[in-house]
């Protein structure tokens, strides 16, 4: 039993475990980017054979980061790392909590010249030029006296050895967040119409809505075309309302989010409502015989009871070529459908012979009958994407202790530096160590400037 438990404890101590399993969620990852995710997997649905289609869908392809195999890879990974800090964290703690003696002869052996210094002086003053130097380095040192000599040590950067665990907390953290915010998260979407007011949106991948604390005005939908017909800018100017009185208000853009208690709300797409109004008069045998106002989706029947007009697009700007109303006449000889463009005489012009060429364009295509736009009034309505994720404090407190600890893992160390003053014949000798677990680049700095302010002190003392 205690055999299988030692196996068991290894396998999920294992740094080969560690690589394979973020092998394993970066290839996931990959595959999360490249193929089609949630409602956009939707587009392939006709590209591959619906068998495959059927499979991938089943195996979670679709939904990665909301799919078994990812909760089971940061499971596995959470136990890995706790496991391998559960190993490794006493060893560190015995690091921290070292108290090395100032007397280390071991440390002098092999020193180079550089390391030593020879002098004259009292050993009374050069332990007191000693210890300056050791203090401009290290926040305090010790000292000890023995016959050999006076010894002299400091040390700094102890919790760099926490560095690693640290970082090891902070995926935790992270992998902990990320689950709170698949489980708890809302992402759902909601159309708002200009001068309209929601409480609630439909919720993804699930045919429900969901019930706000709040309500959302769209006061006003503003949008910019380019030359080419092409949406330039689009923008929403929304209110929030608290229990019937305005809360706040602001400017949602595209890469502009809006958030209100905890919910963030996204620019995402717009459209025209059924509302949209157009003014059209009716012209029978070259007289006006009828003006009417219209709307999407409205019907209405032709002065001379000769058919039924149905009323199919009201458009602001139609392949920038102005206004235009999309009628369909229902008689007894069939359907005809056709444009009505309120710039019609401007596109003739600029266009000679693009009535003859299609003829969807002629306004007189049921005869004996005219069609004329006065003006369209179109009336839009804002797509707004809703999230809420209550793991993202949780991702914020990880991402700052990753930060530490990695302040502590690369640009922090461990360094100890022993200072020996001992006489010999006629001379002084300072001899001076040090040891690093990692940094020793930092180390040969610290030694060469303790040296450097110790020989100036010296050449400046009587």
């Amino acid at each position: 039993m205690i055999r299988n438990k030692s196996r068991v404890w290894s396998f999920f101590s294992s740094v080969g475990l560690t690589i394979a399993l973020l092998t394993i969620i970066v290839l996931v990852s990959i595959i999360g980017t490249v193929v089609p995710q949630r409602e956009s997997a939707a587009e392939l649905a006709g590209q591959i054979p619906p068998g495959l289609f059927s499979f991938l869908q089943t195996m979670q392809i679709f939904d990665l980061y909301h799919s078994i195999l990812f909760f089971l890879l940061m499971g596995l990974l959470s136990i890995n790392l706790i496991i391998c800090s559960i190993n490794r964290f006493p060893q560190a703690w015995r690091h921290f909590r070292a108290k090395p003696s100032p007397e280390n002869s071991d440390v002098f052996k092999d020193l180079s010249e550089d390391a030593i210094i020879n002098t004259k002086q009292d050993q009374k003053v050069i332990a007191e030029i000693a210890g300056i130097a050791m203090k401009s380095r290290f926040r305090g040192y010790q000292y000890q006296k023995t016959t050999d000599g006076l010894y002299l040590y400091g040390d700094k950067g102890r919790f760099s050895y926490f560095g690693v665990y640290v970082v090891h907390l902070s995926l935790l953290i992270l992998i902990v967040g990320v689950v709170i915010g698949s489980l708890f998260g809302i992402e759902g979407y909601v159309n708002i119409g200009e001068g309209e007011t929601v409480n609630k949106i439909d919720l993804r991948d699930k045919n429900q809505t969901l019930l706000l604390p709040f309500a959302v005005r769209c006061d006003r939908f503003t949008i910019e075309f380019y030359e080419n017909g092409a949406p330039k800018t689009y923008r929403s100017e929304l209110t929030f309302l608290k229990n019937g009185q305005v809360a706040s208000q602001g400017q949602l853009l595209v890469n502009h989010p809006l958030g209100f208690e905890g919910i963030r709300f996204y620019q995402s797409s717009y459209g025209l409502t059924s509302e949209g109004k157009a003014s059209l008069s009716l012209f029978k045998n070259g007289k006006k015989s009828q003006e009417i106002s219209v709307g999407l989706g409205k019907t209405f029947v032709l002065p001379g009871k000769e058919g039924k007009v149905n009323v199919l697009r009201v458009e602001e700007n139609l392949m920038n070529m102005g206004p235009a109303v999309k009628l369909a006449v229902v008689s007894p000889q069939g359907e005809t459908v056709f444009w009505v463009f309120r710039h019609i005489d401007k596109i003739k012009e600029m266009n000679p012979g693009i009535v003859q060429q299609i003829p969807m364009f002629n306004p007189g295509l049921f005869s004996p009958y005219v069609f004329v736009i006065n003006s369209v009034q179109e009336k839009y309505y804002t797509g707004l994407q809703v999230n809420s994720d209550p793991g993202l404090p949780v991702v914020a407190t990880a991402a700052f202790l990753m930060f530490i600890g990695l302040m502590l893992v690369f640009f922090s160390s461990h360094r100890q530096v022993w200072l020996r003053i001992d006489v010999r014949g006629e001379n002084t000798r300072i001899s001076i160590a040090g040891r690093s677990h990692k940094d020793a680049v930092g180390l040969e700095r610290d030694i060469k400037k303790i040296i450097a302010r110790i020989k100036t002190r010296l050449e400046s003392s009587p």
